[in-house]
């Protein structure tokens, strides 16, 4: 069933169609019968996706639209907008994972009566998940505002209004059916799974809190900005400053218990059952989500979903990218029982390695993963992601403040991952100057990274890991010198890794992952890893950076000394360090302060790097051009000439320009890849707009900067995103050589003819490029001549390189004493 009252932007017709949005705005101008827009704004209109459908039908420019993107322009133009329509549509997703024959007999009934028995059903997989149960405005002891699972008979609730918190059960053990903040509410106890509202254990008062190390104390509830970003964030593309919520107590002293009643303001689960009011408009949407389901998985499904949602609104959330949180699980190691306090999407939580699983067995595997975070979508999104990971992990996500309202006091995780916000000043320093989590000193206003510190340390078990990314500052600010010699005296914190620019937001500074585990007895001889992977990837931009060098570096220097607790010295990458040393007046953690240079030692480096340079100046010397032959008499310059434009009108090649955005994550070869000849090392921002990606065989020519370049694709750039400045040429093989036709776009004269003086900065017209017309095999014979001075040219970058690499090195090997003179 087609929802007639969904909407669709230009961007998404020309996904519909698969044409470019061009495209859409010239049917506009020259078909008059072109539906008229019914929303939007007067410069992106959005139309009814019916009415598109309808007309591209007749238009003969589509047959059918693609199952997903119906599914997402239903999505998109849900009427309590996507991220409404994302948590009805994974309640649904985790119904058909969980009991897939459900849903086979509820799809069969008309809309209205599936909005009225879905309810109903979806209770009895989310009371098991997630622990939800209760009835709308019936307040517990210790619940407070929020605390229900409405049912269908309820009033209308936006599940918008997710402002709390749940703890789900796990399969096959007893089930934790907590009140806010994923925390036990005061007399509750444990329920088995699917047990009813009102029975023991779902929150009734007077019953008893038999779950072990859980404080019974309820949060109060905040605003933490765990991965979503705001209006006015405080670190520009970081996070935004949480704001303080409710009326604070004043905190008692570190350990002493006031018998004081602590008010707090409590939080109502992050995923409850939506009624049947809040369906009904869903319904269609739902219908066709349990399509996509049935051709691509429940979970895939929710996770093309999810992603195309972030992806599209790149300035809502800061995203801890995949290999990153991948490498924090790694240095964390295989755990069952997961904390991520900034939770954001989930992607520290699904990083983490399951003890002793292989990845087919990850989906069977019991783990107990818990996550908070003060948007309430992220929390509902979030916990829906985590539970359609597998039928036995148990997920419990809260909202609200982290560090003024902690939804899991009582908690002693064997791991605890966190992407904090940077920079913030308003965490609770006026608020929280007593509180117990303090245990290696008070943190200043200005240093609330180390409050998230002490934060995770509080929440391990002994023995227990945390990995945390954090601002470069943090490791050097004198505000924080005494809490950092605490940490190091103790034996808490364990590594401090020094990541290249661009590995994640903000994406212009080399930001630092800190290992510390709790201290279960005091190291004899401590000693902390510093390392630094700025200098083993080059990187020229915020994307194609080189994770697989990143995280060979990170784990050969970690994996050693986690074991021996030392480990043997890598020069410019990693070394063992005493704590002794480091306990001066600045407790200076930056690794590049204390990490030999790369060229100490004999000169064996500088060694092998002089060697690499003998082979590549032998190999250039064997790629010199041979000394030019003049062209027979006659025959110079007196081609015919054919241009750019009139091959691209003929369709001898395809002409496309680069893009200001796209949807897939990608690297982006930019205009500096090309003149440089490095590979692609950009990103774009995040749009509707469809991406162009290059193959192999296109000629991409920069428009800008008055250079003669152009740049054939090959099999590794392949497959990137064509970047801002870049026009790509697709040649028909039948037609033109690829290498000739880069060959002569690269010649000065064509160049000068063909480009603009008018302002400041040369462009390029590339449709006024020449190219002489002659046979294919005639074009062959000079592509290869062409392709081998492409060769010639590469190994002298390369040796270029190489003697500045052996330049740099030989000066930092005299001036510091580890290279002699003669």
């Amino acid at each position: 069933m087609q929802d007639n009252a969904t909407e669709v932007t230009a961007a998404g017709i020309a996904r519909l169609a698969g044409v470019g949005r061009a495209a859409v705005s010239n049917w506009r101008r020259r078909h008059a019968d072109f539906p008229k827009p019914v929303g939007g704004t007067e410069t992106s209109p959005a139309f009814a996706l019916a009415e598109v459908e309808s007309w591209l039908r007749r238009q003969g420019k589509l047959a059918e639209v693609p199952l997903r993107e119906r599914v997402w322009q239903q999505l998109v133009g849900h009427p309590e907008g996507p991220a409404t329509a994302l948590v009805h549509a994974g309640c649904v997703l985790l119904l058909i994972h969980d009991r897939p024959t459900v849903w086979l007999e509820l799809g069969a009934v008309s809309d209205e009566r599936l909005a009225a028995r879905l309810p109903g059903t979806l209770e009895q997989v989310i009371v098991p998940r997630f622990g939800v149960a209760g009835k709308r405005g019936v307040h517990r002891p210790g619940g407070g505002r929020g605390v229900h699972t409405p049912s269908v008979a309820q009033g209308v609730h936006s599940p918008t209004d997710v402002r709390g918190v749940h703890t789900p059960s796990g399969a096959g053990g007893g089930v934790s059916v907590n009140g806010p903040g994923g925390v036990n509410s005061p007399g509750a106890v444990h329920a088995s799974p699917g047990a009813p509202a009102g029975s023991p254990g779902v929150n009734t008062p007077g019953a008893v809190n038999t779950q072990p190390g859980v404080h019974a104390s309820p949060p109060a509830s905040g605003v933490h900005s765990g991965h979503a970003a705001s209006a006015a964030p405080a670190d520009p593309g970081v996070h935004r400053t949480p704001a303080a919520s409710g009326v604070h107590n004043a905190p008692a002293p570190p350990h002493v218990h006031s018998s004081a009643p602590v008010h707090t303001t409590p939080a109502a689960p992050a995923v409850h059952t939506p009624t049947g009011p809040e369906l009904l408009p869903s319904v269609p949407l739902l219908r066709g989500v349990a399509e996509l389901a049935a051709e691509m998985g429940a979970r895939q499904a929710y996770e093309f979903l999810v992603g195309r949602h972030l992806d599209a609104n790149p300035r809502q959330y800061t995203l801890t990218p995949a290999e990153l949180a991948r490498l924090m699980g790694d240095l964390a190691g295989a755990a069952r029982t997961v904390l991520d306090p900034a939770c954001g999407t989930g992607a520290l939580l699904r990083a983490v390695p399951v003890p002793g699983a292989r990845e087919a067995e990850r989906e069977d595997a019991e783990r107990e993963l818990y996550g908070q975070d003060s948007a309430p979508e992220l929390a509902a999104l979030t916990a829906l992601r985590l539970a359609l990971q597998g039928r036995n992990v148990v997920v419990r996500t809260a909202v609200g403040d982290t560090l003024r309202a902690d939804a899991y006091p009582g908690l002693r995780a064997d791991v605890v991952l966190c992407h904090p916000p940077f920079n913030e000043r308003n965490w609770g320093h006026d608020e929280l100057a007593y509180d117990a989590r303090w245990e290696y000193g008070f943190p200043a206003r200005n240093e609330s990274e180390l409050a998230w510190v002490q934060h995770a340390l509080a929440r391990l078990r002994d023995g227990g890991t945390a990995v945390l990314l954090m601002p470069p500052a943090a490791a050097s600010r004198r505000s924080g010198r005494r809490i950092r010699a605490d940490l190091l005296r103790r034996g808490a914190l364990r590594a401090v890794i020094a990541l290249p620019v661009g590995a994640a937001p903000p994406y212009n500074i080399p930001l630092h992952l800190w290992v510390l585990r709790r201290p279960d007895k005091a190291p004899a001889q401590p000693e902390v890893l510093l390392a630094d992977t700025g200098t083993v990837a080059e990187h020229t931009g915020r994307g194609g950076l080189d994770w697989e060098t990143v995280r060979s570096a990170v784990l050969g220097a970690w994996r050693p000394f986690e074991r021996a607790g030392t480990a043997v010295e890598q020069p410019g990458v990693s070394r063992s360090v005493p704590v002794i040393e480091l306990l001066d007046d600045d407790v200076d953690l930056a690794p590049a302060r204390h990490l030999p240079p790369a060229t100490a030692g004999d000169g064996e480096h500088l060694g092998d790097v002089r060697e690499r340079l003998g082979e590549t100046l032998r190999l250039t010397a064997d790629l010199t051009p041979p000394t030019p032959t003049g062209p027979a008499e006659g025959q110079a310059g007196r081609w015919p000439l054919i241009t750019i434009g009139e091959l691209a009108r003929g369709g001898a090649l395809v002409m496309r320009t680069g893009g200001n955005g796209g949807h897939a994550r990608v690297p982006v070869l930019t205009d500096h890849d090309v003149l440089a000849g490095t590979a692609p090392s950009g990103t774009l921002p995040e749009s509707d707009e469809e991406a162009v990606l290059v193959e192999a065989g296109d000629v991409v020519v920069p428009v800008l900067g008055g250079g003669s370049v152009a740049r054939v694709v090959d099999d590794a750039t392949a497959g990137a995103v064509l970047g801002r400045s870049l026009v790509l040429l697709r040649p028909d093989p039948a037609a033109l050589d690829p290498w000739f036709l880069a060959g002569f776009l690269r010649g000065t004269a064509n160049n000068r003819q063909a480009s603009s003086y008018a302002s400041t900065a040369t462009r390029l017209d590339v449709r006024r490029l020449q190219l002489p017309r002659l046979t294919l095999d005639e074009q062959r014979r000079y592509g290869a001549r062409f392709r081998a001075l492409a060769e010639f040219e590469e190994a002298l970058r390369h040796a270029g390189r190489l003697g500045g690499q052996l330049v740099r090195g030989m000066y930092d090997g005299l001036t510091d004493g580890t290279v002699a003179p003669d």
